[in-house]
């Protein structure tokens, strides 16, 4: 299962019924920040994620990116936490990031990892990714893709049953890939296992011009999370301010065929009616959606959506 929750969805600063920037991500049984703006902390209180995060991984190092990163560390520290965090920047954010961290905490009872990424690479989980790419948004900056590894595919009981193969250790072999012998006859794992199943990929842009980094980044993306500042109306200050618009983010995810595209970092001019960048949005990809604080995605495995014809939403 993979679970994304909103928990700011403001550009440069927090409005009445939007935080800045942070968004919850969880698969299986691990979790994971993508920026975390200001006052994050009490977002994800207010949502119920919990704190149980291990990384945190910030697209730029413009305040409503970074700067909740002090009082989540704070909270955490006084809530008793043990377990190492690491936190990824964009090239050269380690001085500010670890600076951040330190900031008004006299103590922090637990380790802090700050790292810096170049574009292309990776960190590493238990059968996915976090790869980085590079974004046009002024100064260095990344956008972020996990990327799941493809799965085994469908191991067939009764087909195995069929060729005389014993329950056990013989079936396992298989399903790994493995040629076995039962019997005196060869059986290739071809005979009794599907093709592999493809993982899913989910991708945030932070802040960014539209642009060819992010089409191919989410090339078939299940989710593609993309900042839309303003409304086409403001096509000329976005391009000035290196941001995007509705529509532009909505061709970005047409051109990446992706399966879903969330909108966010909206202008404060939108955050009580997003109307008119879902609509705009539309026009190119059906069923943009903008998001809202406390937003909750569910991503089924590509198989199951393409049965059940979309994933949830909370």
């Amino acid at each position: 299962m993979i679970r994304v929750t909103f928990l700011g969805t403001a550009a440069a600063r927090p409005t009445v019924r939007r935080g800045v920037s942070a968004i919850f991500v969880q698969r299986e049984g691990d979790a994971m920040l993508f920026d975390c703006g200001e006052g994050t902390q009490r977002q994800m209180m207010r949502f119920t994620t919990g704190f149980g995060i291990d990384r945190i991984f910030v697209t730029h190092l413009h305040a409503d990116h970074f700067l909740g990163v002090t009082g989540l560390v704070r909270t955490m520290s006084l809530q008793g936490r043990e377990d190492p965090i690491s936190v990824y920047g964009p090239p050269g954010s380690s001085r500010t990031l670890r600076a951040a961290v330190e900031l008004g905490v006299e103590r922090v009872g637990f380790e802090v990892r700050v790292h810096e990424m170049e574009p292309g690479e990776a960190v590493l989980g238990d059968e996915y990714e976090i790869r980085a790419f590079a974004v046009q948004h002024g100064g260095r900056a990344l956008g972020y893709a996990l990327v799941e590894q493809d799965r085994l595919g469908r191991f067939d009981v009764d087909k195995a049953r069929e060729l005389g193969i014993p329950e056990g250790p013989l079936f396992g072999l298989l399903h790994r890939g493995e040629t076995i012998e039962v019997e005196g006859r060869t059986i290739d794992p071809a005979e009794v296992v599907g093709e592999a199943r493809e993982g899913r990929t989910v991708v945030y842009t932070g802040d960014t011009l539209p642009g060819p980094w992010t089409v191919d980044a989410a090339r078939g993306a299940n989710l593609l999370i993309h900042e839309a500042t303003f409304g086409e109306d403001e096509a000329d200050r976005a391009r000035d301010t290196k941001h995007s618009t509705a529509s532009q983010a909505a061709q970005v995810a047409r051109e990446a065929d992706v399966r879903r595209l969330v909108l966010t970092h909206l202008s404060a001019r939108y955050s009580d009616d997003p109307e008119p960048l879902e609509q705009e949005a539309r026009t190119i990809f059906e069923g943009a959606v903008v998001a809202r604080d406390g937003l909750t995605i569910e991503l089924p495995y590509n198989e199951d959506e393409d049965a059940e014809d979309g994933g949830s939403e909370a």
